[in-house]
This record gives structure tokens, C-alpha cells and sequence, in this order.
């Protein structure tokens, strides 16, 4: 019997596009640093190519924003025209990292979601008079609460706060926005779908101080979930979050999100392979699903170099298992398509789908790493999915039914030993 997904393929990619005003450097436009815009035939052609008909996407809110309400989208157009030729459906990221220079979400929360969504409202209208498929789909504010901890306490990115109550007020601001853009879009789009993302982590004491273990389950426990507690309605109702708002969850999932506390004030420090202290990401999956149970997807994932097959097999093992649990997952989305760099050193991560090879030129050349590319098909197959689009992949949804079932035949068991 025939369950449908939300989307036309079950694995999706994406394409880094954070707009932050970067500490030591500015405003940035990572989507323009990887030379996405002029690539953009190509690299969503590249997606079609490997039947992956759903893409992440950016909106660069900072630099669409003119001020006085008005706002310019032509640069996403070359976007749009290859979305279209190729028949891959955009998840639109709203605000990724980056809002425009006036607003202050610290001291003006209500004045900044206003903003925001106003901004949405008019984003989904130009997109929806060029979309060449529905439903409309949107993650208003990337990682809010992982944003939180960028901005508001570790200083990486504006608004450059550095305490624990700037990054909880500034996650509850960027919370506040998402719901009022939701809101605003559905006004003008009903059937529009939002994906709200944020990382699964875990974090743990260190071993010599078990007197943290109070603070590292906060962090584990409640603060990781600042964001989609307030868009469920969960916490502060006054803000008029709900679960049906928060429609579909994403979540994130490297390697680095399994933490050792740190004392707060800057990054944990990622546990390596092997501590006996690492949770399965099933376990991860299913507790932060069986919270809210609304559908979820995982919305990022990669391993690194020549890890990446490995890391797809484990990765999809642990997402079986946990649908083998009740889990309703709905995709998993391999991130980034085309390889990006570490925000701060600026090297190549080799965690993409392709890798990028700079010529002398300054051309960034897209090459396919192609044991990925094979277990991403060989997957694909056991799901009984295309592995290249073909005319039409919206002439029917996900079977769900496919991924249950391998689910039951594979019975992979939940491990949480990487290495």
C-alpha cells in the first residue's frame, strides 16, 4: 500500500549559502564565493543527474533587502531557470546565517521579525510566480539555535554577542521571526511547507568533571530545543508557534555533534571516534522526533574525504532504524552538493557530493566523487528510487512504503560506533 511522501525523490541535496557579517571579514555571500550563481545550470543539472530531485537553496536576505520595503530578487533568477530546466525542487532558505544591516535582534526583537516578515512575504510571492512546481517550501530561519550560539555567545557572526543570555535572547528573537513569517506566507500561500532545521547534538561532561553534568544536559536537553520549542508553541505561547506550524522538522547531523562540555563561552569539543559516550544517531533521531512527532527529515549530512560512502551507509542504517522505531522521516538530504570551505581557515571541507577543483583561471571546477556518487545509487535501488530524474519526477510523491519496507528487510540495529 502506497504511503506518499512530502517530496518527489527521498534523498535531497543542497548549497551553502550563508550570508553572516563574518567577524573578521564582513558581510559575506558564500553562494557568490563558490561561484553557485554562474554555475547554477550546471550544478542543478548535476543534481538531476544523480536522481535527486529537491535542493536546498538560498535567498540572501542581506543583499535582497534594499530598505523602505523594497527589495530586488533578480539574483536568484539564474536559480530559478535551472531549477526549472531541470526539474529539481527548491526548499528556499529565508535567512541563512545573515539579516541586513539597521536591524538589531537584541534590542529590537519585535521590530526585527516585522522586518523579517515582511521580507518573507514578498520572497514567496517571487518565487511563486516563477516556481515551476509546488508546493511551495521554505525554511524561514536556518539553525536558529545554532545560529544562537554563533551570534549571540561566541561572537562568530552578527549580532557578536558573548554571553549565554544574549544567545538564548537572540534564538528566541530568531524564533519570533520564523513564526511571523510563516504566518505572513501562508496568508497569500495556504498549502506552503515549512522545514524548520537545527542540529541533533549531544553533549557530555568531561570526565574529570562530573560537577558539569547539570550544564551539559542543558545543553543537551533544553537549550538545543530553544527554537523548535517556541515555533511548536511548547514554550511561550504568546508568540503564537504551534505544531502545525512548525510542520516539518530538519535535522542536521555531523560528526562534531556529539560534544564534551566545554564551560560555556565557546565550542564544545567534539568527542572522537570510538568514546564510549557517543549515542547512536537513531536514539538522537527518534528523541528530538518523539517530542514534537511532526514529519522530519534529516536536512544536512556528510562525512568527510574518503569517508564519505561509509559515513552515507551509516547514516542511512541509522535513519532506518530509526523508522524501524515509528519514526516519520520523509528524506535525507546530502549536504552540501558541491564541496564548501571552513568558514574560518577558508579550506576545502571534501564533504560534498562534488569536489571543487580551483583552476588558474579562478574558475571553480564541480568533480563528482564518485564513490559517493556509487553508494548514493546503490541506495537509491534498495528503495526502489530513480537514480537520474527523468521528464517529470512530480508525476508521483515518495512511496514511503519502499523505505518501510527495506527498513523491515535490512533490520539495521542502531550503533553508535563510528570508527
Amino acid at each position: 500500500m502506497a504511503r506518499d511522501g512530502i517530496f518527489p525523490t527521498f534523498f535531497l541535496s543542497g548549497f551553502e549559502c550563508s550570508t553572516f557579517d563574518w567577524k573578521d571579514r564582513g558581510r559575506r555571500d558564500v553562494a557568490e564565493e563558490l561561484q553557485h550563481y554562474a554555475h547554477a545550470d550546471e550544478d542543478y543539472a548535476f543534481l538531476a543527474s544523480l536522481g535527486i530531485g529537491v535542493a536546498r537553496e538560498g535567498i540572501a536576505w542581506p543583499f535582497v533587502d534594499k530598505g523602505d520595503g523594497e527589495y530586488d530578487f533578480s539574483r536568484i533568477d539564474p536559480l530559478i531557470d535551472a531549477q526549472r530546466r531541470h526539474g529539481v525542487l527548491p526548499i528556499w532558505s529565508l535567512s541563512h546565517y545573515g539579516y541586513p544591516r539597521g536591524l538589531d535582534p537584541l534590542r529590537d526583537a519585535d521590530g526585527f521579525a516585522a522586518s523579517f516578515a515582511a521580507y518573507a512575504r514578498e520572497a514567496a510571492r517571487y518565487v511563486a510566480d516563477r516556481a515551476h512546481h509546488g508546493p511551495l517550501c521554505f525554511c524561514p530561519v536556518n539553525e536558529p539555535t545554532f545560529w544562537g550560539y554563533m551570534g549571540g555567545e561566541w561572537a562568530w557572526c552578527a549580532p557578536f554577542g558573548k554571553t549565554a543570555d544574549e544567545r538564548r535572547r537572540f534564538s528566541l528573537t530568531l524564533a519570533r521571526a520564523d513564526i511571523a513569517a510563516c504566518k505572513a506566507i501562508r496568508r497569500d500561500f495556504p498549502d506552503a511547507r515549512f522545514v524548520h532545521i537545527d542540529p541533533l547534538i549531544w553533549v557530555v561532561p568531561p570526565r574529570d568533571r562530573p560537577d558539569l553534568a547539570d550544564e551539559a544536559h542543558r545543553e543537551a536537553y533544553e537549550d538545543a530545543y530553544i527554537a523548535w520549542d517556541v515555533i511548536s508553541g511548547l514554550k511561550h505561547p504568546e508568540y503564537g508557534g504551534s505544531l502545525e506550524l512548525i510542520d516539518v522538522l530538519g535535522f542536521n547531523n555531523y560528526s562534531f555533534g556529539q560534544m564534551e562540555y566545554s564551560g560555556g563561552g565557546k565550542p564544545n569539543n567534539p568527542l572522537k571516534p570510538g568514546d564510549p559516550r557517543i549515542r547512536s544517531v537513531c536514539d538522537l533521531i527518534e528523541e528530538a522526533w518523539s517530542k514534537y512527532k511532526r514529519p522530519c527529515i534529516i536536512a544536512e549530512t556528510s562525512g568527510l574525504y574518503g569517508g564519505r560512502p561509509q559515513w552515507l551507509d551509516d547514516m542511512t542504517c541509522e535513519a532506518l532504524a530509526a523508522v524501524n522505531r515509528g519514526v516519520d522521516l520523509h528524506g535525507i538530504c546530502l549536504f552540501p552538493a558541491v564541496d564548501m570551505q571552513d568558514w574560518h581557515s577558508g579550506e576545502w571541507l571534501h564533504m560534498g557530493i562534488a569536489d571543487i577543483e580551483p583552476l588558474p583561471n579562478g574558475a571553480l571546477m564541480r568533480k563528482p566523487f564518485l564513490p559517493y556518487v556509487e553508494r548514493l545509487h546503490h541506495w537509491q535501488r534498495r528503495f526502489n528510487r530513480v537514480t537520474k530524474l527523468d521528464e517529470d519526477p512530480y508525476d508521483r510523491p515518495v512511496n514511503l512504503e519502499d523505505v518501510e519496507r527495506a527498513a523491515r528487510e535490512l533490520r539495521p540495529t542502531a550503533d553508535a560506533d563510528w570508527s
